[in-house]
């Protein structure tokens, strides 16, 4: 059984942040409501007194940058006025003293904390601050993709209302191909893909047995295309090179037996590649 994506993403994060700013202790987690954060993840810590701490909006270090949407930090968490001290203990045990807390924030939410800290009561500087941004960047960067999925995914399983509404499941099937290399959860990238073929079959008919065989990114290619994008927007949207797309492109026209952009999207749809 795989992890959940969450755990994953957390705790990518919180290397890339030890391993960019230097600093020996790493931990966060995610919101599970909109006050409250409970940290799930530790990196570099030499005891468990801090994993699974609720920490309430307000409260302590985290709180208060989930409260402020914005970096905070204490050069020594002990002594530090500015913080409430309700999870002193915990910070105390793992030996803590200098503190950053920087917030993911997606869509002008805070929809997680993430932590750096070292053990001497020493001030951050701004470079340690500016790459702890970074690895939260890169999670609120994750969430955008799986929010954008979900909600694609939800289009895709929603009835087809008639004829014209499949030109709106040829775009939804053109954006869910797109996003699915960017998706480092596997379970929700098999989901996403099993639902590609679904929207491709359900189109053509009854399942059939593909005869032809186009790579993962030939098929993304085409499909980007299908919807309407040309080379350069396809390449935009997948995150290559528009001479990669034309690659692509052309080493999935001589698969079709096609000599136009538009006969091989007409061939794939023939043969229940795309919807």
């Amino acid at each position: 059984m795989s992890e959940p994506a969450d755990a994953v993403e957390i705790r990518a994060a919180l290397q890339r942040l030890r391993r960019s700013t230097g600093l020996p202790v790493a931990f966060g987690g995610l919101l599970h409501d909109a006050r409250q954060l409970r940290i799930a993840e530790l990196s570099g810590a030499a005891t468990g007194a801090l994993r699974g701490l609720a920490i309430s909006a307000g409260s302590g270090l985290g709180g208060r940058t989930i409260a402020l949407s914005r970096p905070c930090a204490v050069s020594d968490y002990p002594s530090a006025r500015q913080i409430s001290h309700e999870y002193d203990a915990a910070v105390a045990t793992e030996g803590l003293r200098s503190v950053l807390a920087v917030p993911v924030v997606v869509r002008r939410k805070v929809r997680g904390v993430l932590y750096g800290a070292l053990r001497e009561p020493v001030a951050l500087g701004e470079r340690t601050f500016d790459a702890a941004v970074a690895a939260a960047r890169d999670v609120e960067q994750a969430l955008v993709v799986r929010d954008e999925v979900h909600r694609l995914l939800a289009e895709a399983r929603e009835p087809v209302a008639g004829p014209g509404a499949w030109e709106e499941v040829r775009e939804v099937h053109g954006e869910l191909r797109a996003l699915a290399p960017r998706i480092g959860d596997q379970t929700l990238r098999d989901t996403l893909l099993a639902v590609c073929g679904r929207l491709a079959a359900a189109a053509g008919g009854p399942p059939r047995k593909h005869t032809l065989a186009l790579a993962p990114r030939e098929l993304d290619v085409l499909a980007c295309v299908a919807a309407g994008s040309t080379n350069a927007t396809a390449a935009e949207r997948l995150g290559l090179k528009p001479e990669t797309v034309k690659g692509y492109l052309r080493a999935a026209m001589r698969k079709l037996g096609a000599h136009t952009r538009l006969e091989a999207v007409v061939a794939a749809r023939r043969a229940g590649l795309l919807p």
